[in-house]
């Protein structure tokens, strides 16, 4: 059987929509309630998981988890859709962020959600659901993002986080002093959202047990600390992640040869979610053949679904027509701690990550959802 979102349960898609519902007043998904301004602080990869593991190293997060402290990432499990899912409040067969990277079809090519947008890409019709950030705004909110400098212009930026004023700032420490000014700031309410990407990086590079990732933690657990100290009174913070973090090491790297691939036109997704695309060409019973090599190869350490599959057990939400090209004729969704690499490549530089996301196992899928300020009162 394959696995399917949990009916009701609460997930990343609540979070910010919550957020702005506590600011006008309104009931919202979470129960929380009505604030002056609302900030979510998101830690790329700090799984629900590993920061129980780590919880001496983050006394701040850590302390103020409780066992309703935990909600559900979303399927995939990789920052490309699950930034998006938070930032609209709906799911990836809504919003078209389906994978990290997907089939591009009206230009024949796999391309990178992170950081592919180019000429051919225009966020703003790629990603056409209007962000919670353009909703905030036109009820005369004042919609705040603060995030590495390198990331104000991109192209994901814009296809995400279009309708929010960007706030540049290095360091973690340097991204919570800058929130605390902005929530100190005469004006309108605001809704802020503040990224810290560095913890995802640690965990790619040297896998979420090392030194860099523990040191990682330990400061963005005391950035967190001394925002938590600026709260004003009607000031409410929630710390969420958009994935968990498995590390997977080399010698259980899959990689798939030309047997498995042949009829395949394009492998995207990421080493633990594949999404798989048949040749325009290939028969029925091609395409049948492809799936059936599949499920006997990988089917004891995989989920292997179609598409029609996996959209019928929910995966992706709902799916408006115009997305369902871009998700995979194939998934294969890593049960085991494996991940899959095109075997046919001599140089795969992408081998060298560490930790890894984006299937469905309890690490990668549960997220931490912390209330601070006046969310914890």
């Amino acid at each position: 059987m394959l696995p399917a979102p949990k009916p009701d349960g609460l997930s990343l898609a609540d979070v910010l929509r919550s957020c702005l519902d506590a600011v006008n007043g309104d009931e919202n998904r979470l129960a929380l309630p009505a604030v002056g301004n609302a900030i979510v602080v998101l830690i790329d990869g700090l799984g629900a998981d590993v920061l129980k593991s780590s919880a001496g190293h983050a006394r701040t997060l850590a302390g103020a988890m409780t066992s309703k402290s935990v909600i559900d990432s979303g399927f995939p499990t990789t920052t490309a859709s699950a930034l998006t899912t938070f930032t609209t409040g709906v799911g990836p067969g809504q919003h078209g962020m389906v994978g990290y990277s997907v089939l591009d079809a009206a230009n024949d090519r796999v391309v990178n959600q992170l950081s592919g947008w180019d000429a051919l890409l225009d966020p703003e019709t790629w990603q056409q659901v209007p962000t919670l950030f353009e909703t905030a705004h036109a009820q005369g909110l004042d919609p705040v993002v603060i995030g590495p400098a390198r990331y104000k212009n991109s192209g994901f930026t814009r296809a995400v986080l279009r309708g929010a004023r960007y706030v540049s700032a290095a360091s973690m420490a340097d991204r919570m002093t800058k929130a605390a000014t902005e929530i100190a700031a005469a004006g309108p309410p605001k809704l802020i959202y503040v990224y810290i990407p560095e913890l995802d990086q640690a965990a790619h590079a040297h896998g979420w047990r090392s030194r860099e990732w523990t040191s990682a933690l330990e400061l963005a657990d005391a950035a967190v600390r001394e925002l938590v100290g600026a709260l004003g009174a009607h000031d409410g913070l929630l710390v969420t992640a958009d994935h968990g973090v498995l590390d997977v090491p080399q010698h259980s790297h899959v990689l798939v040869d030309d047997e498995l691939l042949d009829g395949v036109r394009f492998m995207a997704g990421e080493p633990r979610c594949l999404q798989l695309y048949f040749e325009p060409d290939a028969s029925d019973d091609k395409r049948a053949d492809i799936i059936s090599r599949w499920r006997a190869s990988e089917g004891e350490r995989a989920w292997v679904a179609t598409r029609s599959e996996a959209v019928a057990a929910g995966w992706f939400g709902e799916v408006r027509a115009e997305v369902l090209p871009r998700i995979g004729d194939i998934l294969v969704a890593a049960r085991k701690g494996i991940a899959y690499y095109d075997g046919r490549l001599e140089n795969h530089s992408s081998r060298g990550m560490v930790a890894q996301h984006g299937s469905w196992s309890p690490g990668e899928v549960r997220v931490p959802l912390i209330r601070f300020g006046a969310f914890a009162r």
